[in-house]
């Protein structure tokens, strides 16, 4: 091969990787990327949320950013990341909002730089989202006070461990219990109601107060998993398992032991994968240029210690966090 044919195939070769590696550059700028802002990230609900967030980016080829605040209650944080999600530019947005109002206007300067954002978990006061996937909570609350009034036998006195003021998904299922009791059971009383502010420590405290303050108590709600997993300890400390009744929600390892120890009663679930998956998945549809649901309701499931064996109950309480999230 001559000198001019040697250099002008190397050329070529040159040019053919050099194309090869500016395409592929390309692709990985071009990679959309989904931000994902839960309102807090260690509970077990959070962390199967982020598993079917990263699931249905991988189904769909985007990136996605998990990125929330360290308590449900700081949202101030929230609006911290949004808004820099929103000032990076990122692809699309997927949030569950802390607060029905301390997030409007971040979500509404979303829409208008024109990037998807869809709402999961709890509500918020705008309708400028592309969807809105979560729970039906006020007939969770609904299921758990009909669950509770069966085992009180549509009788009793009973206290309540709530969530945390402004928080939509809980103040909902908070509200659905109460107007069911009031509604349907009226030979059952809410002797007390005490917040928890996200907390199982506080949770813990509340209720060993109420406790002390109706001693003739039947039973307890808690509305959410810092309620249940800080309720169940008390009522274990006390040793009140065979006196009083628990219902909680949400759900946990910790959880679990005490339903199947008798401490807790039954449980009412959500199911968090599917919720991340399906909040994902409607913003990526917009990005595609296709007009989701406005509302999306996930399944919701009142369980008992004897559901526990049942496959499809193992399969939605224990999804495979370490195959998305490690």
């Amino acid at each position: 091969m001559s000198r001019n044919r040697f250099f002008t195939a190397l050329c070529a070769l040159a040019a053919l990787l050099l194309s090869i590696s500016w395409a592929g550059c390309q692709q990985r700028a071009s990679k959309r990327r989904i931000g994902v802002v839960p309102k807090a990230v260690a509970h077990v609900f959070w962390q199967s949320v982020h598993a079917g967030a990263v699931a249905a980016g991988r189904e769909a080829d985007v990136d996605i950013e998990w990125i929330g605040p360290a308590r449900e209650t700081d949202f101030s944080r929230q609006i911290e990341i949004v808004d820099s999600m929103v000032n990076g530019r990122m692809d699309g947005i997927v949030l569950a909002p802390t607060e029905t109002t301390a997030l409007v206007r971040s979500v509404e300067r979303a829409a208008e730089r024109g990037i998807p954002l869809s709402i999961f978990d709890s509500g918020i006061n705008t309708e400028s989202y592309v969807s809105f996937v979560s729970t039906n909570n006020y007939e969770a609350g609904v299921l758990a006070a009909r669950k509770l009034a069966e085992l009180l036998e549509h009788k009793g006195k009973i206290a309540i461990v709530k969530m945390v003021p402004g928080s939509s998904s809980t103040m909902q299922r908070e509200q659905g219990f109460e107007d069911t009791l009031a509604e349907e059971f009226p030979g059952i009383e809410i002797a007390d109601a005490r917040y928890c502010m996200s907390s199982r420590a506080k949770a813990l405290e509340v209720t060993e107060n109420m406790l002390t303050a109706h001693p003739d108590l039947d039973a307890v709600f808690a509305s959410a998993e810092p309620g249940t997993v800080g309720g169940a300890k008390a009522i274990r400390s006390r040793e009140l398992a065979d006196k009083l009744l628990f219902i909680g929600f949400d759900f946990s390892d910790t959880i679990e032991q005490d339903l199947k120890d008798g401490v807790t009663d039954a449980l009412v679930v959500q199911d968090p994968f599917r919720i991340g998956f399906v909040a994902v998945k409607t913003v990526v549809d917009a990005l595609n240029g296709l007009t989701p649901e406005k509302r999306i309701e996930t399944p919701i499931h009142v369980l008992t210690a004897d559901d526990l064996a049942r496959p499809e109950i193992d399969k939605l309480l224990h999804p495979d966090l370490e195959k998305y999230l490690n």
